[in-house]
C-alpha cells in the first residue's frame, strides 16, 4: 500500500519540477511592416514594406534592430541605423531598456509598451519620451514574424 501512495506522490513531484524554460512567444526574427507615429495631435503612418526595411531580433533577455534603405545608401532615400540592449516581458508588458542606438541621444532610455501576439503579427504600443530630446509621442509598430 506504501508503494501504490508512492507512485502518484512522485509523479506530482516530477510534474512540478520545472522542464526547462519555455520560449516566448516573442522570441525570434520580425519585420517591420508598418509605423504610426502620434506627435501634438499630428500623425504619421509609414509603410515598412517599401523603400526601407527593418528587422527586430527578441532572444530571451535581448532585442536588436535594424534599419536600412533598399536603394543600398545610393540616392536620397539612404538610412541605416539600429539599436538594442535588455528587454523585460510581464504578461503584454514589453520594456525595452535601450543600450546601443546609433543616435546615441536615445541611448540609456527605457520605453514600455503594450504588446498583443496574433497568429504572426506582433504589435506593439507606448508612448516614447525623451525629454533633453523633446521627444514625446505615441509610438504603434505592427511586425510580421519571419521564418
Amino acid at each position: 500500500m506504501k508503494k501504490l501512495l508512492f507512485i502518484p506522490i512522485l509523479l506530482f513531484v516530477f510534474s512540478c519540477a520545472p522542464s526547462g524554460k519555455k520560449a516566448s512567444q516573442i522570441e525570434g526574427t520580425w519585420q517591420l511592416l508598418s509605423g504610426t507615429l502620434i506627435e501634438k495631435g499630428d500623425t504619421v503612418f509609414t509603410d515598412y514594406t517599401k523603400n526601407v526595411r527593418m528587422i527586430k531580433i527578441i532572444s530571451p533577455t535581448h532585442f536588436a534592430f535594424f534599419n536600412h534603405d533598399l536603394q543600398q545608401g545610393k540616392d536620397s532615400t539612404a538610412v541605416y541605423f539600429s539599436g538594442g540592449g535588455r528587454y523585460e516581458l510581464k504578461g503584454d508588458q514589453y520594456t525595452e531598456h535601450l543600450e546601443y542606438c546609433t543616435d546615441r541621444v536615445w541611448e540609456g532610455h527605457d520605453f514600455s509598451f503594450t504588446i498583443t501576439l496574433h497568429q504572426d503579427t506582433l504589435t506593439q504600443q507606448g508612448i516614447e519620451r525623451i525629454e533633453s530630446a523633446g521627444v514625446d509621442r505615441l509610438n504603434i509598430e505592427k511586425y510580421v514574424r519571419l521564418k
